[in-house]
């Protein structure tokens, strides 16, 4: 994709700091940090949603954050816990527009989180969890 941004870090047509490249993934710092050591795993391949990876793909990703999050933890990078995100779409928070998973250290107090909505502590009833679970399921390849 000739304007995505990682795909330019990819290609090194834009400098990065990177943690760890493969033939099919590369990690790097993220140059917007929600805490210090907030690293990014993007593909190689350029796909606009996970979905559009293989499990072979998406396992890799996974398997080289873990990674990152062993290294976080041994290191002196202030860290009480590690979140990942991956954000899948433009209502999920997705800025660039290729798959990519963040990782980033967090602590008490560091000013980041989710908000949720006054619905979020009601409990659905379990017809309508099942009816879900069926619907999507059935989808299951």
């Amino acid at each position: 994709m000739i304007d995505c941004i990682f795909c330019k870090i990819i290609n090194r047509e834009l400098p990065a700091s990177i943690i760890h490249e493969d033939d099919q993934v590369i990690a790097f710092m993220d140059i917007q940090p929600v805490n210090p050591g907030h690293i990014l795993v993007v593909p190689k391949v350029h796909r606009e949603f996970i979905a559009e990876l293989d499990e072979d793909l998406t396992s890799r990703m996974f398997n080289v954050a873990a990674k990152i999050n062993l290294a976080i933890r041994k290191s002196d990078i202030r860290s009480e816990g590690i979140n990942y995100f991956l954000a899948d779409g433009e209502a999920a928070g997705q800025e660039v527009f290729h798959t990519h998973l963040h990782i980033f250290p967090r602590f008490r107090n560091d000013g980041f989180g989710l908000r949720f909505n006054e619905n979020y502590k009601s409990l659905p009833e379990r017809e309508e969890l099942d009816k879900i679970c069926g619907t999507i399921r059935s989808l299951l390849e």
